[in-house]
């Protein structure tokens, strides 16, 4: 089954300011309400898609309900009075650069809500790579439900490593229509758009998406040895929008025909699509942190828990000071493999291993044979179980390494580092985990984030 379709996308019409019309996703900079009242300051009167969207930071407050009658009669506006503009259907390629080595490169598509699922245990061609909340759905469905128009700050995410898709079409964007060409406000770069009208290149697109799903491919690309639902694009950013899009149609679809069914525009939603393996793309570990807790009742507890799921936990004796711990050193961290799919020994036997910091020093643990697809998932199987017998214990997720010494060094205290994440593994982890732990990995700052440009209809 197919999951893509040409878009009909809306985009301001000519002469419209642009850098004044695209904002950053809803669900950024929410701890943060001079944020949004610095970007309202910004847009003034001028169109913007500020204006249809509720920042989330503003979800419970007491003139919520306001807010939203606002941004519906605002999408009616933008509709009735010309300031949206249907263009040639097609697809849209993205090139957004915010200051680094490399831009970031997508393909803003429609993606049909019936091979996508949030529930746990999905086996959907698109899944999400976390765990959906779902009490986060309703109060963003009081803006989905009744609108007239989506914007899409969603990223799907293929695992395309020999960038064979999206990017040669960059190579060839000239060759295609230039929608806009605009810095964006607040920090956030700078971004191009190439409409690839309908036709056979988006034929040859939708075929080459698809196969990425093609079972014999699949099942050898990650080296499967049983059968696993095929997976096709995994959700990268903006989950909670595409399950609320999701909960939308559901409510949609009651009241319709087969036949209406087949081919409603809230079926379809919009979704840009990125290759993991974009160069821009900097996916980084984060590390957990557990506070007040003793670090031999953790081990003891750790071989309990892997010798009952059928795993080898092997735990280092040597404690070398943590400010000797370094990426670069080959016989402590260093050694950490880098990724799954390379975790293996002489015997061809898998290993996801960590280092464990205390206020001792430092060690290596590993987990022979482990039954989840990436050592992130191992790691925080065992922490959700023994926290919840460990009710004085606490966690916190950690960025950066120095953080975690830093903190593991008072007693009381024990951090894990976690390896590098190959970006295979995030791949490997839906697949054969159903969802990635929480807290896995760090996509990109806020301001990396999509900003809305494309519309399109859904009703």
């Amino acid at each position: 089954m197919n999951c893509i379709r040409v878009p009909q996308i809306l985009m301001p019409k000519k002469g419209t300011d642009l850098y004044k019309w695209s904002v950053v996703a809803c669900d950024q900079f929410t701890s943060q309400p001079e944020y949004w009242t610095d970007a309202e300051s910004i847009v003034g009167d001028a169109p913007s898609t500020l204006k249809l969207i509720l920042p989330e930071v503003y979800l419970g407050a007491d003139n919520e309900q306001e807010k939203v009658d606002a941004i519906h009669t605002t999408m009616k506006k933008y509709v009735d009075e010309g300031i949206l503009e249907p263009v040639e259907k097609g697809f849209v390629l993205v090139e957004r650069n915010v200051g680094r080595d490399y831009c970031r490169n997508g393909l803003v598509v429609s993606v049909d809500l019936e091979t996508y699922e949030y529930k746990k245990g999905a086996g959907s061609l698109i899944r999400p790579t976390e765990m959906t909340v779902e009490e986060r759905i309703p109060p963003r469905l009081k803006v989905r439900q009744t609108a007239n128009l989506e914007l899409p700050h969603i990223m799907l995410l293929i695992d395309d490593p020999e960038c064979s898709i999206i990017e040669p079409l960059i190579e060839r964007k000239d060759e295609f229509t230039k929608l806009y060409d605009t810095d964006l406000m607040k920090n956030g770069g700078h971004i191009s758009g190439y409409l690839i009208e309908e036709g056979e290149e988006t034929e040859l697109l939708m075929e080459k998406l698809e196969a990425l799903a093609e079972p014999e491919t699949f099942k050898k690309k990650y080296n499967l040895t049983k059968d696993y639902p095929l997976l096709n694009f995994a959700v990268g950013d903006g989950n909670h929008s595409m399950a609320t899009a999701k909960a939308a149609w559901e409510n949609i679809k009651r009241g319709l025909t087969e036949e209406e069914i087949e081919n409603h525009p809230a079926r379809f939603c919009l979704c840009e699509i990125v290759n993991i393996h974009d160069k821009s793309l900097e996916i980084e570990p984060i590390h957990r942190v557990l506070f007040d807790i003793a670090e031999d009742d953790l081990i003891k507890e750790a071989e309990k828990y892997y010798s009952a799921n059928g795993c080898e936990f092997n735990c280092g004796q040597n404690y070398p000071k943590l400010n000797d711990l370094k990426k670069s050193e080959t016989d402590a961290y260093g050694e950490i493999p880098k990724g799954a799919m390379d975790n293996t020994d002489k015997e061809n036997v898998e290993i996801h291993e960590f280092i464990l910091c205390s206020a001792k020093g430092y060690r290596k643990l590993e987990v022979k044979e482990p039954a989840w697809g990436i050592p992130v998932a191992t790691l925080q199987s065992f922490l959700d179980d023994y926290l919840k017998s460990h009710q004085e214990a606490k966690i916190d997720y950690i960025h950066g390494e120095d953080v975690v010494k830093e903190l593991s060094a008072r007693e009381g205290n024990v951090g894990f580092i976690l390896p590098e994440v190959e970006k295979e593994d995030l791949f490997i982890g839906v697949i054969k985990d159903g969802v990635l732990p929480r807290k896995t990995f760090s996509m990109g700052e806020a301001f990396e984030k999509r900003y809305y440009m494309e519309c399109k209809s859904v009703r």
